[in-house]
């Protein structure tokens, strides 16, 4: 392993690229010892694919390689056409996955030691001046086998790879990305998730925390978490109401002040897309009051 002087502008990072073939999802998960990693790594474009670019980070490769997959390449011929007039290309290091599942990894033959990367169905993981190999490889398994959504396997890969050995640097920062057609805010971009730990001393952590409040404030109810306000769940609406300062301590509510009380509370705190027809509740907006 490489032990003398690496440069500051050395992205020294693991990452893995992943696409879903029910969902349409295509995502980036990434953690490296360099600040703002989310700002350079990832590009990803719904329909189109992702790339992760790293080591001596080519940031040209993310809006070139989505052109390129945009106009019908494929991840390998999309590595191809990045790497082969590139001067410097064994410095670099990418991963790519386009909109049909096709992966693509590229390890220069001078990145710091230890680098590589593998593909499988639907991904790619890579990391370069890495404890070991084990980081890599156990993205890869962990992607294969792990069950949820892109975001949540990414996340799981990701964090195996860390618990594997990780990057022999250390940790700082986080991010992950996925897009699919109109899945952003108000459906008015692809952006579903955009997430970003800039500086932390357990970046992957904090970047799954994030992650847990974003599908909490922005996935939409499940049917069966929807329930009437009545009875038990009345009365604990109310405790949390009066705790919180919804509501001024009574001994008794009127069923109107508490309902007018929970819509101001999910309009203070951005749960609108959580907030159900008068008289009935989220639960998962109950037990985030209990834990509030």
């Amino acid at each position: 392993m490489y032990t003398g002087k690496i440069p500051k502008d050395l992205v020294a990072t693991f990452s893995i690229v992943g696409y879903d073939p029910e969902t349409e999802e295509i995502g980036i998960a990434v953690q490296s010892k360099f600040i703002g990693v989310g700002s350079v790594v990832p590009w990803a474009k719904a329909g189109v694919g992702a790339v992760a670019t790293q080591s001596f980070a080519n940031t040209s490769y993310g809006p070139k390689g989505l052109e390129h997959m945009a106009s019908g390449k494929s991840a390998e011929e999309t590595m191809r056409l990045l790497t082969e007039k590139d001067r410097e290309r064994e410095l670099r290091q990418v991963g790519i996955v386009d909109a049909k599942g096709n992966a693509a990894t590229f390890t220069g033959s001078e990145c710091y030691d230890w680098a590589g990367g593998l593909t499988g169905k639907n991904f790619a993981a890579q990391g370069n001046i890495l404890v070991n190999q084990d980081t890599v490889t156990q993205m890869g398994s962990t992607f294969e086998t792990t069950d949820g959504t892109l975001a949540e396997r990414l996340l799981t890969a990701l964090n195996a790879g860390q618990q594997a050995g990780g990057d022999s640097r250390g940790k700082q920062s986080a991010a992950l990305l996925i897009v699919k057609e109109k899945g952003g805010y108000g459906g008015f971009n692809d952006r579903a998730i955009d997430l970003r730990v800039d500086d932390h001393h357990e970046p992957i952590m904090e970047l799954i925390r994030l992650h847990e409040l974003h599908q909490l404030y922005f996935s939409r109810s499940k049917e069966q978490n929807v329930v009437k306000i009545d009875g038990e769940i009345f009365s604990e609406l109310t405790f949390q109401l009066e705790r919180l300062g919804f509501v001024e301590r009574s001994d008794e509510h009127s069923e109107e002040a508490v309902l007018d009380a929970l819509r101001v509370l999910i309009h203070q705190e951005n749960f609108e897309e959580r907030e159900q027809k008068r008289g009935y509740i989220d639960l998962e907006i109950l037990e985030f009051l209990k834990k509030h």
